[in-house]
């Protein structure tokens, strides 16, 4: 079974999952408070799963694009914004995430989508292309870890990420001003893993 496959069939009970949810809001909460948001800003969700950081950030943001690789996914964050009664665009990404990504947006924000993205200074450069000038990125995801994260290592390229590695990839991307501090922390069967916030400035 394929990542995207594994995330098809996992879309209708993510949302079941409490850390996961957890996480997403310390991830929301972390990006509301370090990444300048405004009730006119265009914003992408790029990995965006079931929404639970599209819909949360929704209603202090202009407008907000769902967008991932897993149409399960893309049918859960669309029946959940339905229900709300909450206007999200969104973008199937392809198989293999090359797919255009719209915009231009003010800001790109991301939860736990990077360590399953095989060039990630790729994707950095791919971002900068779809801001506006003067546009941020918020970028959340795993500080290194033993790769006991994920029970099934299907479609994970990396078992988190150096933060002084994220900060160079988004430097020779084209940002600057990039700070990378801690947004929350999950646990897994008692071992805790720390996620990091990493936001930047278009230059």
């Amino acid at each position: 079974m394929s990542a995207t496959e594994r995330f098809d069939k996992a879309a209708p009970t993510w949302d079941l999952v409490d850390r996961r949810v957890l996480l997403a809001r310390g991830v929301t909460e972390a990006i509301i408070a370090r990444a300048s948001l405004s009730n006119d800003q265009e914003v992408l969700d790029f990995g965006c799963g079931t929404g639970l950081v599209t819909l949360a950030l929704g209603p202090v943001v202009g407008s907000i694009t769902g967008a991932d690789t897993s149409t399960g996914m893309l049918e859960t964050i669309a029946e959940k914004a339905r229900s709300q009664g909450i206007a999200v665009p969104l973008r199937h990404l392809g198989a293999d995430g090359s797919a255009d990504l719209g915009g231009p947006y003010d800001l790109i924000v991301s939860s736990m989508t990077l360590h399953h993205v095989a060039d990630v200074p790729a994707l950095f450069r791919r971002f900068a292309q779809h801001l506006r000038p003067g546009g941020r990125v918020a970028l959340a995801d795993l500080d290194a870890e033993d790769g006991t994260f994920h029970e099934d290592a299907t479609g994970v390229h990396h078992n988190g990420f150096s933060r002084d590695q994220v900060k160079d990839w988004l430097e020779v991307a084209g940002f600057a001003k990039i700070e990378v501090e801690t947004a929350t922390t999950t646990s897994k069967e008692a071992k805790v893993y720390s996620v990091f916030l990493a936001t930047a400035t278009l230059s």
